[in-house]
């Protein structure tokens, strides 16, 4: 199972299993990597006698070169720098401390209230929630601002992941240099302002000289086709291998080194379990609609195609994207009831007739099946393979009430 270390990461024994018995549908989508720019990440975890966790990565067509649009996957790294952030505040505030965001600068807007909430006031656990559980894009933009660009930078970089470029909100009319401009942030407790985060500048140097193009063309912002491929230069960033790091260090902190970790504390940990696993159904604040956010609306490896009914003692702790045609899936999955666990990271790209922008891309067709079928080959051999010890996964079973 040695895998050949090269631009492109590619364990041939992964893709042996995951191609033995495989549909036609994925089977074309293996044979043809470059149209759908497909990468996996399969983390196998081996405990010892002491249930201390050991990783093993396997790789197919894994190349932190080749951009994919992480769309909603930046929200991970950006909820976690905001607990970081918290923490580290000279000032008696946590994450259930109302937070309000003031508008500082061209186009920002103002937060007051949060109706979703059980007190109708706006927090940073309430917007982790919010994130995790239907991927909330405004709840993302209240953290992503409460943060600010260069200080969400300077903690990444310094971790070791300095591929990794968060440049903007969810709005798509802010320029590159309004995004440079957070909001003020103030917290306030029984009706008191107890701390005040002034606007912020990020001045910080961007390295843009590798260009992205995708496509063949794309519509624009007032929806007119545009005979060229969508330039990407300047978006948000996230490679792979990166996501799948800043998932394992947050899950498991020991399996990482120091520098690599975010400075959370045992309630941030315990937190972050219940909300990456949560499903909307047994969410009471916010109350879903399941109808529009079904249990796997953003479970995507094993649940989202058919929009399935995920099995009890089977939890996906994860975070989705999708974007421009791009799906992406970084999940820990857990089976208390047959002591399965290992860690699934992938995307791909589904858009036949390389327009974009245009809405108009195979997620049902191809891009969830193929997350269905790459994820059910995984587990399965997990459910067969021989282990020396049994893992104890008793601290996954979580009290969702």
């Amino acid at each position: 199972m040695q895998t050949i270390q090269a631009q492109v990461k590619n364990t041939p024994w992964l893709e042996q299993l995951i191609r033995k018995g495989s549909s036609p549908a994925l089977q074309n989508v293996l044979n043809n990597p470059e149209e759908y720019r497909y990468q996996i990440i399969y983390t196998k975890i081996d405990r010892d006698k002491n249930n201390e966790p050991k990783f093993i990565n396997y790789y197919l067509n894994v190349d932190r070169g080749r951009y994919f649009n992480p769309a909603s996957m930046v929200k991970m790294p950006v909820a976690f720098a905001a607990l970081e952030k918290l923490n580290g505040l000279a000032a008696p505030v946590d994450k259930y401390t109302t937070m309000l965001t003031d508008s500082s600068f061209t186009k920002q807007t103002s937060v007051t209230k949060d109706e979703t909430a059980a007190n109708g006031l706006p927090s940073i656990d309430h917007y982790i929630k919010k994130i995790f559980l239907v991927s909330d894009n405004d709840a993302y933009n209240r953290l992503y601002e409460f943060v600010g660009q260069k200080q969400l930078h300077e903690s990444l970089w310094k971790k070791g992941y300095k591929d990794i470029r968060i440049l903007r909100r969810f709005y798509t009319d802010m320029t590159l240099e309004e995004n440079r401009h957070t909001n003020q942030i103030r917290f306030i407790k029984e009706g008191k302002n107890i701390f005040t985060r002034p606007p912020a500048y990020s001045d910080i140097v961007f390295d843009f000289t590798k260009k992205v193009f995708i496509g063949k063309g794309h519509l624009n912002k007032k929806d007119t086709l545009v005979n060229e491929p969508m330039d990407f230069t300047t978006h948000n960033n996230a490679p792979l291998e990166d996501l799948q790091k800043i998932m394992q260090s947050v899950l498991f902190p020991a399996s990482v080194p120091v520098k690599n970790r975010f400075r959370l504390n045992s309630d941030d940990y315990k937190t972050l379990r219940k909300y990456m696993s949560m499903l909307p159904s047994e969410s009471v604040r916010p109350k879903y609609d399941t109808a529009e956010y079904f249990d796997s609306y953003a479970k995507f490896f094993f649940f989202r195609d058919g929009k399935q009914n995920i099995p009890q003692h089977i939890r996906s702790f994860n975070k989705t994207g999708w974007s421009y045609g791009f799906l992406t899936d970084v999940c820990y999955v857990v089976d208390v009831k047959n002591h399965v666990e290992f860690m699934l990271s992938g995307n791909i790209y589904v858009n036949k007739d390389g327009i974009l922008n245009d809405n108009k891309y195979e997620y049902e067709e191809i891009g969830f099946p193929f997350f269905r079928e790459v994820g059910e080959k995984i587990y399965q051999y997990e459910i067969g393979r021989k282990r020396k010890y049994k893992p104890r996964l008793d601290e996954w079973k979580i009290d969702y009430d």
